[in-house]
């Protein structure tokens, strides 16, 4: 199994009906942090998987996705202010 890195998703959709479809992907896969930020750790292989099917939503040229890696050295350093917390590292999973 390969290894899980931490990542930071954002998106920013024109269309209501896209943006809802992007967000239920999205909820699956991570944890929201703000409207449309996600945090989750993912292999090589569940990312490439959840860029295929974001890519099958979104319209290229009205919507955005931005995908942020973030090593064990940058991660150590992201605090948050106010509500909420930064998402641990996942535990045993079960698939």
């Amino acid at each position: 199994m390969s290894a899980r890195s931490f990542y930071v998703l954002a998106y920013d959709l024109a269309n209501d009906r896209r943006r809802q479809k992007i967000a239920r992907l999205m909820e699956a896969i991570g944890s929201r942090v703000q409207g449309s930020v996600f945090e989750a750790y993912l292999t090589s292989s569940e990312l490439e998987l959840l860029v295929k099917k974001s890519g099958k939503i979104m319209v290229m040229k009205e919507d955005s996705l931005r995908v942020y890696v973030l090593c064990a050295d940058c991660r150590a350093k992201v605090w948050a202010i106010g509500l909420g917390k930064i998402t641990p590292p996942p535990g045993v999973m079960v698939v």
